[in-house]
């Protein structure tokens, strides 16, 4: 038996990585991020125990590309959706409403990954959340923008402050309201992207 290929092997190992970072979106959602042990996420995505620290440093780190990997599936999911549109206005509103939506479907999820970010161990580089800067910064692009270097972290806090404020504990804003503001702030019709039902809060929007 011929021994396999390097990029054989790197598919392997890609697809061991996934499964470990789904599994921590399944448990961590399930049973919240004290509950999760390393050993219950390596038993979910069926591989060793071992391979968890071989490709993370500690379970926050994981988790971090876990939401990371998730945000960018729901992201691209989201601005590719059916029917296409390249129009720029539009994929920014697709941008937007996946994201909240992403707080009002996984809150336990969300609310942990965003307490991780304000701890000590701050934003963490992985692949993951490369991905979905890329996907964020081309949506800016489309959008129009002159100074994407400036443009496009303003646009990553705005989203990062909706997503805490939907997720606020006791004090929650409505993220329609939240969406509101967003769109009022980019000029982006009500219409776009994927409108919850009801209308805009107050029955109006003027832009």
């Amino acid at each position: 038996m011929s021994p396999r290929s390097a990029s054989v092997n790197e598919e392997l190992r890609r697809r061991s990585r996934e499964r470990l970072l789904q599994a921590t979106v399944e448990l961590v959602a399930e049973r919240g991020y004290e509950a999760t042990k390393l050993g219950d996420i390596a038993d979910r995505a069926g591989a060793a125990r071992g391979l968890v620290s071989y490709y993370f440093p500690g379970k926050r780190q994981l988790l971090q590309s876990a939401v990371h990997r998730l945000m960018h599936l729901t992201l691209e999911a989201g601005l590719e959706r059916e029917p296409r549109s390249d129009d720029g206005r539009e994929r920014l509103a697709r941008a937007v409403d996946a994201i909240l939506g992403l707080a009002r479907d996984q809150p336990r999820l969300m609310r942990t990954h965003m307490a991780g970010i304000l701890q000590a161990e701050g934003f963490i580089q992985c692949p993951e959340q490369q991905r979905l800067a890329a996907l964020l910064r081309d949506t800016v692009v489309r959008y129009g923008s002159r100074d994407v270097d400036t443009d496009y972290p303003l646009l990553r806090a705005l989203l990062m402050g909706a997503v805490v404020a939907v997720l606020l504990p006791g004090a929650p804003m409505p993220a329609s309201r939240l969406r509101a503001e967003l769109f009022q702030r980019y000029g982006l019709d009500w219409e776009l992207g994927v409108p919850p039902d009801g209308g805009p809060p107050g029955g109006t929007f003027a832009r």
